[in-house]
């Protein structure tokens, strides 16, 4: 199959990126240059360079973009989005979250150079919300090793790891992640404290939220079944329809890779890693 030849014989709406992030190429930019629109899963590249490109190719060009980050469009997570930026929820202060599971994947996605490591290829789903919810981070630090796997053959990525991230806003937050959990259980939680608002999430669609910003504590609870990749495409449809912005653009894909970049350069020096003042690489 010639990718190429494809979009040159083809008049496509939109083409779906759907490839492991080493196989990332110039898939974006071809189909930006030929008006076509773009859904991309995450990682978007596995370094800032390629990871511009496509940024620049797209908003040159206008066609609409949606990364596969879909825990935003979860119910729950939605809903407290909302109360962050009223007002409603008060100044976020804190998120804990973590990420486990126990699986070998595939073997390209054991090989550090082609998948970036865990926290690049699927922590990038936590390190997502934490932006969503806290605005920009300032500076990360990570502890990471690989103290299960180290027997498993060509098994080069890490499966332990401990993250602060600290925000702009003077939030932080702390990601605790492992494939070394509960073998066939995927736990991907998180809990956020805000000036007004406490809320454990169980999944992008549940979570308990307590209202303590009131003089009696309240206590509510968000619970759906909507499915988030069936969302996150129909944003994406409705987007090129009524013109407007995604909810995920690639923009905020590649940003979303900065941060995780930065939290595995972090676990290999050992350091804090300051990111770029306004997060602007791309």
């Amino acid at each position: 199959t010639d990718l190429h030849k494809m979009l040159d014989k083809e008049k496509l709406d939109v083409l779906y990126i759907c490839l492991p992030p080493f196989a990332h190429a110039d898939e974006a930019e071809l189909a930006a240059e030929r008006g076509v629109h773009i859904f991309i899963e995450k990682p978007i590249a596995l370094d800032m360079e390629t990871a511009g490109r496509m940024v620049e190719a797209v908003e040159r060009t206008g066609v609409k973009s949606q990364v596969g980050f879909q825990s935003r469009f979860g119910d729950a997570v939605r809903e407290v989005k909302r109360m962050l930026d009223s007002g409603e929820a008060g100044r976020p202060g804190l998120v804990e979250a973590r990420y486990f599971c126990n699986s070998l994947h595939s073997p390209w996605w054991r090989d550090k150079s082609k998948s970036g490591g865990q926290v690049v290829e699927q922590v990038i789903h936590t390190f997502d919300i934490l932006r969503y919810f806290l605005g920009e981070p300032e500076a990360v630090f990570s502890f990471r090793d690989n103290l299960f796997h180290r027997d498993v053959p060509d098994y080069t990525v890490e499966d332990v790891s401990a993250t602060v991230v600290r925000f702009k806003n003077g939030a932080v937050a702390t990601v605790a992640a492992t494939n070394g959990a509960i073998p066939g259980k995927w736990i991907s939680d998180y809990k956020l404290v805000a000036e007004r608002i406490t809320v454990y999430f169980e999944s992008p669609n549940q979570a308990t939220v307590y209202h303590t910003g009131v003089p009696h504590e309240r206590v509510t609870s968000i619970s759906s079944e909507k499915p988030l990749q069936k969302a996150a495409a129909e944003d994406l449809l409705d987007a090129i329809e009524d013109d407007r912005e995604t909810l995920v653009p690639i923009r905020e894909g590649a940003r979303s890779l900065e941060l995780v970049l930065a939290v595995a350069r972090s676990g290999e020096q050992g350091t804090i890693v300051h990111l770029k003042e306004g997060f602007t690489s791309v």
